[in-house]
């Protein structure tokens, strides 16, 4: 008979036995999470730093409630995705292109997702703008288009260039987004501290419950609201849609569980050839190895829970709370400038030298989620085309690097092309909208293969399963929302 991992046409999974886990102490747990970082750094770039204040400043502080709920759902999602890895060594794509009607059916499908959701440069292009602030301390406007597309062409070739070097590249994403997170979140808060008054503190917190503190009054949907900005907004609060997903790939590669066993995908410059597993592996169920999944277990929960549900909730309230005190409520911030219009505010009500500041902040913050989301897009592909086709995995001697850096030169070809099409910010927002479609389908389609796929004793329970119905249910919501504002 053919296994049930197998019927879709890709190899049945290996006999395997589950590494012992490590016990981190202390500092150790620094170097034993990693995954969540790297998705919290790709996250505070995307929804956190431009989507979330353009809503809050327009609509105000009472729309934090759907970034709370985002944010706890994605958490949730994102442990899922772990779950899978972990039993198999497997990124979650391969877990996909195992269930009906075909792996190449969903290998294309998700592959077109990645395309339409991460490969517009949209994060380069908006730190382009805070990079002509610090230049000309001033905002970019339409007659300085050409300049700042430009400058997100040089923003978004830094980016390739940081994906050549280094032994791993999940390894190096770490380290840079362990510094991001650190000096970031801790930036804003400084600031905040500083220059946020205490009503606007105690609006940002009633606001995660919906309460809009200036009018008294519960106000979850102000009055003509843009669903198309609001359905971009739910989508990033977090990650999204396939940012979120591509954190199994990180996780196989940081060798979490099985993924220690599988493989990894090496630096072009500074990396040697690695054999990567295309194919999973399926464990046992007995006491010990139960005993090393909850080891397993406790490196998942703290890398999500610890570093990103904590991380992503301080990244979108702290910016927000700087966006309303310094940008006049109402106004729409969406444009060339939208990277910098808090540090020309800041600038103006507390001299150069603190606009100067965020200024850099906004540029460090988007050049490393646009590092992120792009990496991620090509690990993506990379893996599905390395799972789904045994030509590609033959090619050229079959060294994973060629496969790996041939698609990012095809991407980077793109995104050149694809700066050009639309100002950053709307890239953005189409970018967050479709990751709100991948959630619909993905949340529903982990389920199914984390409750199919793997053993029974590692499925998950009810309430995880009602979870992940729910976080369908609620992007679902949205798409159709603005879908239909589009009529």
């Amino acid at each position: 008979m053919t296994a049930p991992e197998a019927r879709s046409g890709l190899d049945p999974f290996r006999e395997g036995q589950l590494p012992e886990p490590p016990r981190p102490m202390g500092l150790g747990w620094i170097a034993a999470v990693g995954p969540g970082v790297i998705l919290l750094g790709a996250s505070i770039g995307s929804g956190e730093f431009l989507l979330g204040p353009a809503v809050m400043v327009k609509y105000g502080l009472s729309l934090l409630w759907i970034s709370g709920v985002a944010i706890t759902l994605q958490t949730l999602f994102n442990t899922e995705l772990m779950r899978y890895t972990i039993a198999t060594g497997e990124p979650v794509f391969t877990g996909f292109m195992r269930t009906a009607p075909r792996a190449g059916f969903w290998a294309w499908l998700y592959a077109l997702f990645f395309l339409l959701q991460a490969g517009w440069p949209a994060w380069a292009g908006t730190a382009a703008g805070a990079v002509f602030f610090l230049f000309t301390k001033r905002l970019a406007g339409p007659e300085e288009a050409n300049l700042v597309y430009l400058a997100g062409l040089a923003a978004y070739a830094l980016c390739v260039a940081v994906l050549l070097v280094g032994r791993r590249i999940e390894r190096t994403l770490e380290i840079l987004n362990w510094v991001l997170v650190t000096l970031i979140i801790g930036g804003l808060l400084v600031l905040a501290i500083l220059f946020v008054p205490g009503a606007t503190w105690i609006g940002g917190l009633v606001g995660w419950f919906g309460f809009d503190a200036a009018t008294g009054n519960f106000n979850p949907v102000p009055a003509g609201i843009d669903w198309f900005l609001i359905g971009a907004f739910a989508a990033f609060s977090g990650a999204g849609g396939v940012i979120n997903i591509s954190l199994s790939n990180w996780a196989r590669d940081k060798g979490y569980g099985m993924g220690s066993v599988a493989g990894y995908i090496p630096s072009a410059i500074g990396g040697r050839r690695t054999d990567l597993a295309h194919t999973g592996f399926r464990i046992a169920t007995d006491p010990v190895t139960m005993q090393r999944w909850k080891g397993w277990w406790r490196l998942v929960r703290a890398d999500q829970y610890g570093v990103f549900f904590i991380g992503a909730v301080l990244g979108m309230l702290l910016p927000g709370l700087l966006y309303v005190t310094f940008v006049p409520s109402g106004e729409d911030i969406r444009g060339l400038a939208v990277a910098s219009t808090l540090a020309h505010a800041v600038a103006g009500a507390k001299g150069a030298v603190f606009g100067g500041i965020i200024a850099m902040m906004a540029v460090w913050v988007l050049l490393k989620a646009q590092l992120d989301i792009l990496e991620g897009t090509v690990r993506g592909i990379t893996d599905i085309l390395w799972a789904g086709s045994s030509r590609v995995r033959t090619w050229r001697g079959g060294d994973v690097r060629l496969v790996y850096y041939s698609v990012l030169g095809l991407l980077v070809a793109w995104g050149v092309i694809a700066l050009r099409l639309a100002q950053p910010v709307v890239l953005l927002q189409i970018s967050a909208n479709v990751g709100g479609i991948v959630f619909v389908l993905a949340s529903l389609h982990l389920l199914r293969i984390n409750t199919t796929l793997l053993p029974p004793a590692l499925r998950p329970p009810l309430w995880r399963r009602v979870a992940l119905v729910t976080m369908a249910l609620f992007y679902g919501a949205f798409v159709t929302l603005w879908l239909s504002s589009l009529r």
